[in-house]
């Protein structure tokens, strides 16, 4: 499907607006990624250290009327998740300290005051202390590292050194944007949130890669016309397939976002956050960057 045909958008002209962007989009992520080990944002069990209290009833539960029950006991901050089996439930509490046994029974008590037709048994009790959250940190940490050197390496042996850094730098642009949107608005940063990062940085390495196949067919071709001219022609030709592959991607993370519940809401929140900044880096940050970073010689094109 072409819902946009023979368009010839100057986007290279476009590309100081956009850097404005990026910047106070980057810089608002490494205030996050700083305050993250610092303890200043909203960490979850995950990374701030908690205990895990998991439930067996007697009759089936609905997940909302739990949540409901353990904030107007007081438990506001408690993270809830169900199982296949509709008689168990996961109740997670972070910061918590001391006895596990006094916690797991503020929580029952809660429970029975509240549906005293529904008795349960405490199947397990855990505890996260903060050593473990700060290896969780560090592990999450090099998970992304680890994932940005991959891609440079990918993106540098199948193009050029040049296409490698600019797609690192629109990829971590994008994880960035979405840690800071997520921390300006101080949404719970959990393991499962590194996870979508990590999802964001192959969806918008995925897209980068389709300009830049463009950008290389074009250079190949010898085509007339500066630099910049090749960029804007390259991106135009490939806007078709970015309009459909973000918009039907956006909409099936919408639809989780606001149709899939509680325990996923923010795992598709950040996806869909990531869809929509990896569509703007791929065209307004990876391609601008290879116009800055001009060499006297003429490109060497790697052999597809």
């Amino acid at each position: 499907m072409d819902f946009v045909r023979n368009t010839n958008i100057d986007f290279m002209s476009k590309r100081r607006i956009a850097f404005v962007i990026s910047v106070v989009l980057a810089v608002i992520g490494l205030v996050a990624a700083v305050s993250i080990p610092l303890g200043k944002a909203n960490l979850s069990i995950d990374f701030e250290g908690g205990v895990a209290v998991q439930f067996r009833f007697e009759k089936p539960i609905e997940i909302d009327r739990m949540r409901t029950v353990l904030a107007e006991k007081g438990f506001k901050d408690a993270n809830l998740q169900q199982f296949a089996e509709p008689t168990k439930l996961l109740v997670k509490l972070k910061g918590g300290e001391g006895d596990l046994r006094a916690v797991s029974n503020s929580i029952g008590s809660a429970f029975t005051e509240s549906m005293p037709d529904n008795p349960f048994i405490i199947d397990s009790t855990s505890e996260i202390g903060p050593t473990v959250g700060r290896k969780l940190q560090k592990d999450a940490l090099w998970a992304v590292i680890v994932a940005l050197i991959g891609i440079l390496l990918y993106v540098a042996r199948r193009y050029e050194l040049r296409f490698g850094v600019a797609a690192v730098v629109a990829t971590f642009h994008d994880v960035l944007a979405v840690l800071g949107i997520f921390y300006l608005f101080d949404r719970e940063m959990s393991l499962l949130i590194v996870t979508a990062l990590l999802t964001v940085a192959g969806y918008s390495l995925t897209d980068t890669v389709v300009v830049f196949d463009r950008i290389r067919e074009n250079m190949r071709k010898k085509a007339k016309g500066d630099f910049a001219s090749l960029l804007n022609r390259s991106v135009n030709e490939v806007l078709s397939r970015t309009i459909v592959t973000s918009s039907t991607t956006l909409l099936a993370a919408l639809s989780l976002t606001f149709l899939g519940g509680e325990v996923i809401h923010d795992f598709a929140l950040a996806l869909s956050l990531g869809v929509v900044v990896g569509t703007f880096s791929s065209i307004f940050v990876a391609s601008p960057l290879l116009l800055l970073w001009k060499n006297k010689k003429k490109p060497a094109l790697a052999k597809a």
